[in-house]
């Protein structure tokens, strides 16, 4: 749960609400309520985003209020092909400092995303639920990789699903083909592993099982920050709804997961995801099923 200041071709923005958690919440709450969110805010953080947090099903029992400190804050600067970018500002602020507890109503929760920090917070999260969920999943980042690879290792025996991008995968295992890539990536204690490609879609693997998700071509992409955390709560949150983890539905729940991140690139921040319906959901959806659905004769 954050700020953030983003700059694109297309716009600017002063501090506005961001942070994975944020995201997550916003997608899932769509499939599921309530979500049980644990995080940290500083005192600057703006009851208004609270309270449509809270509008959205969203338990704030465990976070954490610092009342001498600020939140955490990002800037960063994207460039026209919207896949890279500059970060200018990263101000740890209230996060320098998180220790997370999950608090004893959040306990025999059933569906865990772990959003993207150091893994050994991420054990620490997963040390303290007294019962198994039926499905741990988690993001990490070449960061980790870089500084904590160590942690990371235990982690990744720890949850079912990973999602990393794919320089993330190339990175983790050493193999540049992301087949071969994925093979490794799973060995390390992930049963699920999504490779997500930004605007070329997402990869789901399972044993010898792949599947391919497109993105679905946009007229316009205003913003492209907590896309992929959009993606995650997406998903993650029409497999709570569902309560099925077979791979056949993790190919539908990645397809939701992707038409919730369309919507999210749209305009800056959350503002999107604070507008969209079920109806606009569905519609989406089946702008993804066309996208890919032909027939084909045989010869």
């Amino acid at each position: 749960m954050a700020y953030d200041a983003i700059e694109t071709p297309f716009g600017k923005t002063e501090k506005i609400i961001g942070g994975s958690a944020v995201y997550v919440a916003y997608a899932a709450s769509n499939f599921v309520q309530p979500i049980n969110q644990v995080s940290i805010i500083g005192y600057d953080f703006e009851k208004k985003e609270l309270e449509s947090l809270k509008e959205r099903g969203v338990s704030l029992e465990g976070v954490e209020v610092v009342s001498d400190k600020k939140s955490f804050f990002w800037s960063g600067k994207y460039y026209l092909d919207m896949n890279s970018r500059d970060t200018l500002v990263t101000d740890l602020n209230v996060l320098a400092d998180f220790n997370p507890v999950v608090p004893d109503r959040y306990q025999g929760s059933e569906f865990v995303m772990l959003g993207n920090l150091a893994p050994r917070t991420q054990i620490n999260v997963i040390e303290q639920l007294k019962e198994r969920p039926k499905l741990i999943a988690m993001d990490t980042m070449n960061f980790w990789m870089e500084t904590a690879m160590d942690d990371l290792k235990i982690v990744l025996k720890m949850v079912d699903v990973l999602l990393i991008n794919d320089s993330e995968a190339r990175q983790l295992s050493g193999e540049y083909s992301l087949v071969k890539a994925a093979k490794a990536v799973m060995k390390m204690g992930p049963r699920y592993l999504i490779i997500k490609k930004g605007e070329h879609g997402a990869l789901l693997f399972h044993n010898d099982n792949v599947f391919f998700a497109p993105a679905l071509p946009l007229e316009s992409v205003f913003d492209p920050t907590g896309a992929g955390d959009t993606f995650a709560g997406g998903f993650m949150g029409y497999l709570a709804k569902t309560k099925d983890i077979s791979f056949e539905n993790m190919k539908t729940a990645i397809i939701f997961g992707s038409a919730l991140a369309s919507f999210c690139v749209e305009k800056f921040g959350t503002e999107r995801l604070k507008e969209i319906s079920h109806a606009d959901i569905d519609d989406r959806v089946k702008q993804f099923v066309d996208l890919v659905n032909f027939d084909i004769a045989l010869v």
